[in-house]
């Protein structure tokens, strides 16, 4: 049949027709309709993958058919939908819960497949598509989220669950559904439906230009060093990577140095022109306040209009509406641990700060501290206390060894996972590789991509996504990605990367393996589904594993010789995990800080001055230091902005568990298949299938202690 959407299209293209001869409609009809079954026929998103677990088919999916799918998977789930909500039947939890669960495959599959794409493989036309989506695509989600017949149906359930006979799973299912619905809108009268649209619709063009500004900045916002004189400090391969970036940026003979997502950027601990440094410096902290891709303006209208839909909701603030069903609840629990943190990582910082000042006094410099000099000096002093040469401890993390025999080689210890080279499966980038996840009795999981080097089009940071979630209500085994921004190094040379690139790398696969070893029925349910502050517990709780003997014994080795690292060089690489942890720390906090004042504003407040609120709002923590700005400064803070919105606390919260749980392992007899199928069943396998505290508690038998993060992070801290 000829659906509407396809009918639209087949008269656009019939319309951009240079001249059209005036037939009948009879005869344009037909035309019509052989260009829609053309149309349908062609776009590899309107059916399922025939590839293994529906994996993309990245050869055949085009830009041009994004907005079919789009377009007619809005459709076909508005039918789906207005079905449920206009059944005669009286709801039960089959023809309405699990029907919505059912609904919108295909919207579904584009919107992963392309929001996927754009994030680590842009270009124009998918940030075209990307604009002209955002709004139609909140606009449906409205048109769904507040159906009131719809949510009429869920209501009854949700009021009936107890005497429905529903299994644990369902009746979780129930109250997640539910309470989603009355946090979009529900229960508002009409009036109060119409403004959540238009700040719907507001929300997603800003989000949208956010994030694009951000992008085209990567490109943009760069700085070019004719005399490679000014570049001392870095290693050959270094100032080769740069070359030829500036080569393909069309600056030969130049060099370019790009700027990362955070504040920090790692080129400043090997700069030793402090002029570059400052340059690089203001690059990154001073970028998306002015010009044509400025966020100055764009961050306080997004707060503002977050701080109106909850006070339509009944919220004090967006804070209190986005961490109501988080962990923590309340923001005054967030602020009591980040704020009890202060005292004493000021003392730490200050510590580190004289050290600093003093190694720049000894250097003969007569200058005092600033931001740009704190990564150079820091590496100095790091190197006097602790004899280590982080370019030396580089030549025993080859890329491809942390990968397979440190990330892979735990995974395998830990859960019985083993992955495989998929060389057959169609890849989005050719830096990309494919892996199948088998268990250790031969059984398949799921499909892994893993895209770990910067390139252009990429967002920065690192993170973990799915191209096709779990879900056990159709047998479906999740397609899984993990992206991070290694800097590539020249075609012929071993990669080398840093220790803490290395956690990273376990860090993403923690996040990966809660998505592919899920075993959850229910896909809104299923893998990371979880709260902000418990999502990033199983991810964190991997990193420590990069140093465990038996892990590091197998995967760090001289990329040359093959020779472990030496015992001298390991014990120095331990202790020196400690180093600048108050300043690591600190920018951290600074900036969850920062991300909850933002939201605590209420909607009452005057639409703030960017500069202006970040100032104020760090000097009432405490934590205004100009050598130490936050992780991440408001104009391109993109987790605040993102999804991350009064909820960029959540990795500390997070690493209380983390800490926790990795400490219990180690008494536990530490990396083996027993604890580690102990985590697998009790974390990665449930999902959000249950109060997420207990869960923790099935695995660890108590409430997690900070004890263990202090020791982690080498910190004297009270955290609440």
């Amino acid at each position: 049949m000829k659906t509407l959407i396809a009918t639209a299209i087949s008269s656009a293209l019939l319309l951009s027709a240079c001249s059209e001869p005036s037939n009948t409609t009879t005869n344009k009809t037909a035309q019509n309709e052989q260009v829609s079954a053309s149309i349908e026929s062609t776009n590899p998103l309107f059916v399922r993958s025939t590839l293994q677990y529906q994996t993309p088919n990245f050869n055949a999916i085009k830009d041009e058919h994004f907005i079919p799918a789009f377009e007619k998977g809005m459709q076909e789930q508005l039918a789906e939908i207005e079905a449920i909500a206009n059944n005669s039947a009286a709801p039960t939890f089959e023809n309405t819960i699990v029907a919505m669960e059912k609904s919108g495959e295909l919207l579904t599959r584009t919107s992963r497949i392309f929001f996927n794409l754009n994030g680590t493989d842009s270009n124009e036309a998918r940030r075209a598509i990307q604009s002209e989506m955002a709004p139609k695509l909140a606009a449906h989600g409205d048109n769904i989220n507040l159906n009131a017949t719809l949510f009429s149906r869920i209501e009854t359930i949700y009021n009936q669950r107890a005497t429905l006979n529903l299994t644990g799973e369902e009746t979780r299912l129930v109250e997640v559904i539910y309470k989603g619905f009355v946090l979009a809108g529900a229960k508002l009268n009409e009036e109060q439906k119409t403004r959540i649209r238009e700040i719907n619709k507001e929300l997603s063009t800003l989000g949208t230009q956010f994030g694009q500004n951000l992008m085209a900045l990567t490109k943009s916002n760069v700085i070019i060093v004719e005399d490679k004189a000014q570049l001392a400090g870095l290693s050959d391969a270094h100032i080769t990577s740069l070359a030829n970036a500036a080569k393909e940026a069309g600056h030969d003979g130049k060099y370019l140095i790009k700027i990362t997502n955070t504040t920090r950027q790692p080129i400043l601990a090997s700069l030793e022109n402090r002029e570059l440094r400052e340059k690089v410096w203001r690059a990154s902290a001073e970028r998306a306040l002015t010009g044509e891709n400025s966020n100055a303006d764009i961050v306080p209208t997004i707060t503002k209009l977050r701080a109106e839909r909850a006070a339509l909701l009944g919220y004090d603030s967006y804070a209190h509406f986005g961490l109501e069903s988080q962990m923590a609840k309340e923001p005054q629990a967030v602020l009591d641990m980040l704020s009890s943190m202060v005292p004493s990582l000021l003392q730490n910082v200050d510590a580190e700060a004289a050290a600093i000042q003093a190694k720049i006094d000894a250097s003969g410099a007569n200058f005092k501290l600033a931001p740009w000099d704190w990564f150079f000096y820091a590496e100095q002093v790091r190197k006097d206390k602790y004899n280590l040469d982080e370019n030396a401890v580089k030549e025993y993390f080859e890329f491809n060894r942390v990968l397979k025999d440190g990330v892979f080689f735990t995974m395998n210890r830990l859960y019985g996972v083993t992955f495989k080279p998929r060389p057959d499966l169609p890849v989005y980038h050719e830096n990309v590789e494919a892996y199948e996840l088998f268990d250790e009795d031969g059984t398949s999981l799921a499909i892994f991509y893993a895209d770990y080097f910067a390139r252009e089009g990429k967002r920065g940071g690192a993170w973990k996504s799915a191209f096709v979630k779990q879900s056990g209500l159709d047998n479906q085994r999740p397609v899984i990605v993990n992206v991070m921004n290694i800097q590539k190094a020249p075609e012929g040379e071993p990669t080398l990367i840093s220790y803490s690139e290395a956690t990273t790398i376990f860090h993403e696969l923690g996040h990966g393996l809660h998505g592919m070893l899920s075993q959850v029925k229910y896909p809104t349910l299923s893998g990371t589904s979880t709260s902000r502050d418990f999502v990033e517990f199983p991810s964190t709780f991997e990193e420590d594993w990069a140093m465990h003997p038996e892990v590091i014994a197998n995967y760090a080795k001289h990329y040359k010789t093959g020779e472990p690292i030496p015992k001298d060089l390991l014990g120095k690489v331990i202790e020196s995990r400690s180093f600048n942890q108050g300043f690591d720390t600190f920018e951290y906090v600074a900036a969850a800080l920062l991300d909850m004042e933002w939201h605590s504003l209420p909607a009452s407040a005057p639409k703030q001055d960017i500069v202006k609120f970040e100032q104020a709002a760090l000097e009432k923590h405490n934590v205004n230091i100009d050598y130490i700005p936050p992780r991440y400064k408001s104009a391109y803070f993109n987790h605040s902005m993102g999804g991350y919105a009064a909820g960029y606390y959540a990795y500390m919260w997070s690493e209380i568990l983390a800490a926790d749980a990795y400490a219990y392992v180690q008494t536990q007899g530490g990396l083996n298949r027993k604890i580690g199928q102990k985590y697998r069943e009790n974390i990665l396998e449930v999902g959000n299938t249950r109060d997420l505290m207990e869960s923790y508690k099935a695995f660890r038998g108590q409430e997690p202690t900070t004890e263990a993060l202090l020791k982690r992070r080498g910190l004297s801290v009270t955290v609440n």
